[in-house]
């Protein structure tokens, strides 16, 4: 699968030396599916944060401004597609609205694809302050955002308990002007399934969906930053199609997923059940090795359409 030779992404969010998150976790997926990348990296760390320790830097606002301007000096500003993730201050969050703003003034066709990492699992791993400047600033200039429910229930201040709740949830984002809303992971399903449902408003058209996926045993790092990424692969490839891109990301993230557990598993020397013995370092995501699913992901799961 190629992509015209003028789209062109620039993805600002985490980096790491080993591992897979963030920008590492984006970029290969998306140069396999044919897009040029460039990437900002808006911290530089020697492994995620679940080690036991991590090194590294934290690029600020005026670094951010300051690269941005080389771009621009340069007549290479011009993007088909930006996607933000990982960014861990007020200050940067808000240099990222200036230049959205920038982007989309050089390119007005320019798709804004938004993952707000802020936290999960009822816990938020970023300053509480990043809260209202995605609430106020950068939801409303997304074309695409893929928050999971937690995520989701912070920027809109509602509860998600049932899928009417994640229904009048994404309706809050098309309220503010965002396209397509795509809640990555949500606990609505029975156990041992996570659901993901998506929303999109194109060309006066709206479609609706969900997507049962079932659930591994551990916990994987950078799933959020190759959710976001293979979704905004797919919108292009299917032309905005919602069921297609969403059913080719989540397969995609299956193969990969299993992959990666499989090798753990055989590195580890632990049968089905031994999980508790995987290290993170054995869990990294196996993206190399899934090169082919990526490039052409195999149908393993139905979204199903909602009235």
């Amino acid at each position: 699968m190629m992509a015209s030779p003028s789209v062109r992404v620039l993805s600002i969010q985490s980096h790491v030396v080993s591992g897979y998150v963030g920008n590492k976790s984006a970029c290969f997926p998306l140069q396999v599916l044919g897009f040029e990348v460039d990437t900002i990296n808006s911290v530089q760390f020697s492994n995620h944060t679940g080690y036991k320790c991590f090194k590294g830097q934290v690029l600020d606002d005026t670094q951010l401004g300051d690269l941005i301007d080389g771009l621009h000096a340069n007549g290479l500003d011009c993007y088909s597609h930006l996607l933000t993730g990982y960014i861990g201050s007020r200050s940067f969050l808000h240099k990222i609205q200036t230049v959205v703003k920038h982007l989309k003034s050089v390119n007005p066709g320019l798709i804004y694809v938004c993952d707000p990492v802020m936290g999960d699992n009822g816990k938020m791993y970023v300053p509480e302050e990043l809260l209202p400047v995605y609430r106020e600033h950068i939801v409303p200039l997304a074309d695409i955002i893929t928050p999971n429910q937690f995520e989701a229930e912070l920027l809109s201040g509602q509860k998600i308990s049932n899928e009417e709740d994640a229904g009048k949830v994404m309706e809050w984002f098309h309220g503010r002007g965002v396209k397509t809303v795509v809640l990555s992971s949500t606990d609505l399903g029975p156990q041992g399934v996570l659901v993901a449902m998506a929303s999109s408003v194109v060309n006066g058209r709206r479609t609706r969906l969900n997507v049962h996926i079932p659930q591994l045993p551990v916990n994987f790092t950078g799933t959020g930053d190759l959710f976001a990424a293979l979704l905004l692969a797919w919108s292009h490839h299917t032309n905005s199609d919602l069921k297609k891109a969403v059913e080719n990301t989540v397969d995609t993230m299956q193969a990969i997923l299993h992959r990666t557990l499989d090798q753990a598993r055989a590195d580890a020397g632990v049968e089905e059940g031994g999980e508790l013995a995987l290290t993170r370092h054995q869990l990294e995501l196996k993206l190399v090795q899934s090169l082919d699913d990526i490039r052409s992901p195999k149908p393993r799961i139905q979204a199903t359409l909602i009235e």
